[in-house]
């Protein structure tokens, strides 16, 4: 690996970023979500999850790190 796990990871969100942008913006104007309270659900979904598989990947970074470590 010629680049640090930080570098990688965000190169690969940059490329997942878009495809997710797409694909949320299809099932939005899908017409499936008819009330604001779908909409509202969805978003409070969509949008912490992004965030949520975004920061995992730092923690398992981390974790990595750490287990290393420990092996000496």
């Amino acid at each position: 690996m010629n680049n640090s796990f930080k570098i990688l990871w965000n190169r690969a969100f940059l490329i997942v970023g878009p495809s997710w942008s797409l694909l949320v913006w299809m099932i939005w104007s899908s017409g499936q979500l008819e009330t604001f309270a779908n909409k509202l659900t969805f978003l409070a979904m969509v949008i912490p999850g992004f965030l949520l598989v975004y920061a995992s990947g730092f923690f398992i970074e981390q974790w990595h790190e750490k287990k290393q470590r420990a092996r000496g």
